[in-house]
């Protein structure tokens, strides 16, 4: 007979585990058993929660966006002003929790099996807008809206850059450096706007 409660624990833990397998592996390219393996619980029970790896897949995608909803709506609630919003935006994209080497591994998994999958292409489609509506939300006050439009569109482009370069390199992620390369363009963009 299961134990009460451990459902949650034991899909928790096969994600967690599914992160840290395709950040090692750098692809989708991992199996079931691998994955169950590695969260300490029989292939035959991941397939039980999860049915097939695609669906698992899928829930550890569902998770990484979650948490960076949650990450964002706490950081937009303390900002202040409209910079600070924009800010706010760009240190979430490269917080601890996000910016580590296999979430970034991950994420580019993610995006490559995405031009396969209609549910990852569609779950990519979410996180780029709603990354594109967090930015716009502080730079509709800082800039007009087409000129807002375009500067959230680059920013959107160098963060995904800027984890596309982290995921060519050795080494522990280096979260201030990414930071500042964002912050600078916005600062060149923003006093560009402030001499007009």
């Amino acid at each position: 007979m299961p134990k009460v409660g451990m459902e949650p624990l034991r899909r928790k833990a096969l994600i967690d585990a599914a992160i840290s397998a395709i950040g090692e592996r750098g692809s989708l390219n991992v199996t079931m058993s691998e994955i169950a393996g590695r969260a300490g619980v029989s292939s035959a029970l991941a397939h039980h929660y999860f049915g097939a790896k695609d669906e698992l897949l899928l829930a550890t995608m569902r998770h990484i966006l979650a948490e960076l909803t949650t990450d964002m709506r706490r950081a937009l609630q303390s900002a202040a002003t409209p910079r600070e919003r924009v800010s706010a935006v760009v240190a979430v994209n490269f917080s601890d929790i996000q910016f580590q080497p296999e979430t970034i591994a991950a994420w580019l998994a993610f995006y490559v099996e995405a031009q396969k999958s209609p549910a990852l292409r569609r779950l990519l489609r979410v996180y780029a807008r709603r990354l594109h509506s967090n930015l716009m939300s502080g730079l509709t006050g800082i800039l007009p809206r087409a000129e807002a439009d375009r500067a959230a569109e680059a920013t959107a482009a160098m963060i995904d850059g800027l984890y596309i370069r982290r995921a060519l390199k050795d080494g522990v992620p280096d979260a201030a450096t990414a930071i500042a390369l964002v912050e600078d363009y916005l600062e060149t963009k923003l006093g560009e706007r402030r001499k007009q």
